[in-house]
């Protein structure tokens, strides 16, 4: 049987005097689910002023977003994109209160944990650093930080980048500190995401007597043929290693009598696709796929994400920061992957501003028991902390 060791402060004597760990206790011990905040941007905000940011708080229809910003002078402009709010956890089968940040045999528990706010402790951590000595440093640097990221997403970062883009602000690169490693601390970041897509279809037919076909028209068949056109659908565009997969989550027939024709379905599906393509291009193949089907269909579409993607660049490249900065802590240069869900990156990402994704592992995220190691805390404040003083050291 395993032998746990709990805690719920720092004085364990594995690495006592990390700040890192402090500050994730302190995040996670905000009840801060979707979309309150529940003082933890308010606790942001005083550590930020206190380190010389100009801070700008604003909510909208319950949420809450921060914008930080300190400047050293000319030079390029950087952000780190976060979110503190968090899913909800039931006490029931965990280890600990999840929202205690205790300490479990040298891994800090709690809901968000990994998500995200253990990779928001380490940026905290970082930028601490960064400003111990600003004599020599270029360029301006932002916190973006919303309480509406796992939600619906209508009003935190997509109203950060509006209030940016209204301020005539134009990043060069953001760093989200999303979970993106995999089995180790460093190796996967993402330089890009699928876009996302779903769809409510509502298929017509006409009801009638099931001993007389020919005088109907069976929704429920032409609901087969439906999804076996979109299954069959050739995503030409898709880049490599960023595949574009299609999934039908929903057919319902309200039909409850057996000797019936069935005149209505009703069909939902998800689509994840590859920065080859944008939403609306998913759109006109969808279209076209159940173009002769039109006068038996009605699409109404659903929570649109749009894929990102970040190449190499020639110069003044982020992503070349971010690889050398994870060589440096890990000895490994890490993989690059546009795998997973969406994320608020795609807000800030275009053809001028540059968005990596780089954080802890991501193994229990949205689980019972979410938790994240000291050793891994302490891994991704160094990783940030290299990046940093690449960005700003000119």
């Amino acid at each position: 049987m395993m032998t746990l060791a709990i805690q719920t402060s720092t004085t364990s004597n594995t690495q006592p005097n990390q700040a890192v760990v402090a500050y994730l206790q302190q995040l996670i011990g905000f009840k801060s689910i979707t979309p309150n905040q529940a003082g933890a941007i308010d606790w942001l905000e005083y550590q930020l002023n206190s380190l010389g940011f100009d801070c700008e708080q604003f909510t909208f229809n319950g949420v809450t977003n921060l914008i930080a910003k300190v400047s050293f002078g000319e030079g390029p402009i950087y952000a780190f994109s976060g979110h503190i709010d968090v899913v909800p956890a039931c006490a029931e089968h965990w280890l600990v209160e999840p929202f205690s940040g205790a300490i479990v045999n040298n891994a800090v528990y709690g809901r968000g944990a990994a998500d995200m706010k253990g990779g928001v402790a380490a940026m905290l951590c970082a930028t601490q650093k960064l400003m111990v000595d600003v004599a020599h440093k270029q360029g301006t640097f932002y916190w973006l930080i919303t309480s509406d990221e796992e939600g619906e997403a209508e009003y935190g970062s997509l109203l950060i980048a509006e209030r940016l883009a209204q301020q005539g602000i134009q990043l060069d690169g953001c760093i989200v500190g999303e979970p993106t490693s995999h089995v180790q601390v460093g190796d996967t970041i993402k330089n890009g995401r699928r876009g996302a897509l779903s769809a409510r279809l509502s298929i017509a037919g006409k009801a009638g007597h099931v001993a007389y076909p020919d005088n109907t028209v069976n929704a429920a068949h032409l609901s087969a043929d439906v999804v076996k056109r979109l299954t069959n659908i050739d995503w030409q565009q898709d880049e490599a290693s960023s595949n574009t997969s299609l999934q039908v989550t929903g057919i319902n027939i309200a039909n409850v009598v057996d000797n019936m024709v069935p005149a209505h379905c009703e069909m939902t599906f998800n689509v994840r696709y590859s920065h080859g393509y944008k939403s609306a291009d998913i759109k006109n193949e969808i279209q076209f796929a159940l173009g002769d089907l039109a006068n038996n269909l009605n699409i109404e579409w659903e929570r649109p994400c749009e894929s990102f993607y970040t190449a190499h660049q020639g110069s003044h490249c982020l992503l070349a920061q971010v690889e050398q900065a994870v060589l440096n802590v890990t000895g490994n240069y890490p993989l690059l992957s546009t795998s997973g869900g969406t994320s608020d990156g795609r807000f800030f990402a275009n053809s001028h501003t540059q968005v990596i994704e780089c954080g802890v592992r991501n193994n229990t995220i949205h689980q019972v028991n979410e938790h994240v190691p000291i050793a891994d805390l302490i891994k991704i404040e160094q990783i940030y902390t290299k990046i940093l003083s690449n960005l700003f050291n000119g």
